[in-house]
């Protein structure tokens, strides 16, 4: 459970970078402007809608279809792995796609992530712990849920202030390379163990 723990502060930790940033970096990136009072930067939050609405739909196909098939074929764990590098190379993909319409390329990887994090790490665990505490399990390792988004709330914006100031989409680097962190201690979890 320690180690599933890792993976999910650090995949937490990517998606929260994602909600917070997106309109921002799509605005900036995409539509010229970072000024968020302009009908360019609605036009671009309203984009973000369906970008994050392609990632959903994304996750909820790859739920029903891919993941299961893999899990099946090659084991949960490295099905966990290759979803979180999907999500990795969504990330990535922001900084070479610039046009709004393509990014639903990124949104595609994106999805398949969210698909394998809100499944796969449970069904890992699920499998590995005593039945009789398993609610008290999972209720401890929802926390890894919670402290990598309180961090990231707490942290990300010094950061950026001073490291990259008014540039968005290095956020998206932080997403991409914790992302890839989590998809390789992902390769740490024993899949009997958790």
């Amino acid at each position: 459970m320690k180690r599933l723990a890792l993976v999910q502060f650090f995949s937490w930790s990517a998606l929260f970078i994602m909600w917070i940033n997106t309109t921002a970096i799509v605005a900036q990136y995409s539509y010229g402007t970072s000024d968020g009072a302009s009908a360019a930067f609605q036009q671009a939050a309203n984009w973000v809608d369906v970008l994050f609405a392609t990632y959903n739909g994304v996750a909820a196909i790859a739920a029903l279809t891919l993941l299961p098939w893999l899990a099946r074929t090659i084991g949960k764990v490295r099905t966990h792995a290759i979803g979180l590098m999907c999500g990795a190379a969504g990330y990535a993909s922001f900084f070479v796609i610039r046009s709004p319409d393509l990014l639903i390329v990124s949104e595609i990887g994106i999805g398949i992530a969210w698909a394998s994090i809100l499944a796969m790490p449970y069904a890992i665990l699920a499998s590995a712990l005593p039945q009789a505490k398993l609610g008290i399990y999972m209720g401890l390792f929802n926390v890894f849920v919670v402290i990598p988004q309180l961090l990231v709330a707490t942290v990300m914006g010094s950061i950026m202030k001073a490291w990259f100031p008014g540039e968005p989409i290095w956020t998206m680097a932080f997403a991409a390379a914790v992302m890839a962190i989590a998809a390789a201690a992902t390769l740490r979890v024993d899949e009997r163990g958790g």
